[in-house]
């Protein structure tokens, strides 16, 4: 397969990052690709591995895969992509991934921690591989239409319209049900349309794949709560099957003195809800409700969410970006960090984090610092934050005496990850909580919940798991699918 010896002889090049003087004045996408020849080139590099680690989707826990979850035929269809054969490729990667879109623009790419290659060199280019085969793909009709499904098929309410609910939708309606989606958003997508920024995932990547799923019989019911006085019991009586795919919702929040006081003043702010105001304000043309312009802004927690609360808030006008992290600076990268090929614990700067970095004139992050106090004003306004350094030497974080000191904020963001699904959606469905307030399981394992009533209920994506990659949140959909599909007969 493929060209012998290549990976000794062609370096590494992903796409490139526009500059950041240039980025920074508007929402547009990040990157510009290779040319197809350079692309092809970078493809060659798989050393097509007896033992292919980058497609083992192994889990260590939560939001730490090792390999693709989705178990991508990666060595195929690089050599494809290194032959030309785009189509072919195209296919072979629809065999594992129905969304390559989305995964091919927001995944940290777990599949080139794992590659082979990258145990003494830089490993090969996968997530910007699957990114050209799957442009090459919608410029070229787009993925492979099936038939709708028949009047009589059954009926499969999905409940969310993000990664999991759409993969979900996309392959019961693939196998032959009637699906409708249902959210209580304006725009289908959840946190592909709100919670990634537009530089990041443009909104109309996720539209078209919304309008062709229109196009297949899939049915979408924006607008539409499920916690809403009827909409469950109506989902329930109305469909075969209702799969929950809302997402792990449920913010973590701070124990910090004021913070629900700086919750109500609105100078403190869920990151989700910012990003939602923010890509909300730029679809609908309209300024947004929550602005970081001209005021001081910390970013509480850091993770993929805080950066693109970083790169916001810089293309917003801020006057200044603070990033705060409660635990301590990760090692540099390098030989020998980590565990391979789980995912390496090392410092990684984000676009968002490089754009504050180059507003700030130096580093916008500190590490190893709690939150105790949010700071208003005589007029109830939020103007800084009380922090305090840790130590973490002992393996646990102990407040280090006399670090107390105050930061300027008048806009506080928090991005401190999500426990699981809102409680008031597994209520609305009969969905009983179990650990960790998660969907009780009706057996270990599975994705049929325990619930009330005739009818099953089933879970998938982070409402299931709690939250985790948008890759492990689509694989977890498809076994989803899997089990709806067999309880119908599908």
């Amino acid at each position: 397969m493929g060209r012998t010896g290549a990976f000794l002889t062609v370096d590494r090049k992903a796409r490139d990052l526009r500059r950041v003087d240039e980025r920074v004045r508007d929402f547009d996408e990040l990157t510009k690709g290779l040319g197809e020849r350079a692309r092809r080139e970078q493809a060659s590099r798989c050393m097509k591995c007896g033992v292919a680690t980058c497609q083992a989707g192994i889990s260590f826990g939560g939001a730490r895969p090792s390999g693709c979850p989705l178990h991508n035929l990666i060595p195929e269809w690089n050599d494809l992509v290194y032959r030309g054969l785009w189509r072919e490729a195209a296919a072979r990667l629809a065999l594992t991934s129905p969304m390559p879109e989305f995964t091919s623009r927001v995944c940290p790419a777990p599949c080139e921690a794992a590659c082979n290659l990258g145990c003494h060199g830089e490993p090969e280019t996968i997530h910007d591989n699957e990114r050209a085969i799957s442009d090459w793909e919608w410029a070229h009709g787009g993925p492979r239409r099936f038939s709708p499904a028949r009047a009589d098929a059954p009926s499969v309410a999905v409940v969310g319209s993000g990664p999991a609910g759409l993969v979900a939708a996309w392959e019961l309606a693939r196998r032959g049900a009637r699906v409708t989606v249902v959210d209580r958003a304006d725009r289908a997508g959840g946190l592909l349309t709100y919670g990634i920024p537009n530089m990041k995932l443009p909104k109309e990547v996720v539209a078209r794949r919304v309008r062709l799923m229109e196009e297949l019989g899939i049915e979408f019911c924006l607008g539409t709560d499920v916690c809403a006085q009827g909409v469950a019991d109506s989902l329930r009586a109305e469909h075969d099957v209702v799969v929950l795919a809302a997402g792990a919702g449920a913010p973590r929040g701070l124990s910090a003195a004021g913070f629900e006081e700086g919750l109500a003043a609105g100078g403190v702010a869920w990151a989700v809800d910012y990003l939602t105001d923010a890509t909300r304000a730029l679809l609908d043309g309209t300024g947004p409700a929550l602005t970081a312009a001209g005021r001081d802004v910390v970013v509480v927690g850091g993770g993929d969410t805080g950066n693109d609360c970083l790169g916001t808030a810089v293309r917003q006008g801020a006057r200044s970006v603070t990033q705060l992290e409660f635990m301590p600076r990760p090692p540099e990268p390098g030989c020998g960090q980590g565990r391979w090929p789980e995912w390496p614990d090392t410092l990684r700067t984000g676009y968002g984090q490089e754009e504050a970095l180059d507003l700030m004139g130096g580093e916008c992050r500190a590490w190893a610092v709690d939150t105790l106090e949010v700071l208003l004003d005589g007029a109830g306004a939020v103007r800084g934050l009380v922090v305090a350094d840790l130590d973490w030497s002992g393996g646990r974080p102990e407040r280090v005496a006399g670090s107390e000191r105050e930061i300027p904020a008048q806009l506080v963001l928090v991005a401190c990850g999500f426990t699981g699904p809102r409680a008031e959606v597994l209520s609305a469905l009969g969905v009983e909580a179990g650990e960790r307030g998660l969907p009780a399981p009706a057996q270990p394992g599975s994705h049929r919940a325990r619930a009330a009533g005739e009818r099953p209920v089933f879970v998938a994506g982070d409402a299931r798991m709690g939250a985790s990659l948008v890759v492990s949140a689509m694989a977890d959909a498809l076994s989803c699918a899997d089990e709806v599909a067999a309880e119908l007969g599908l």
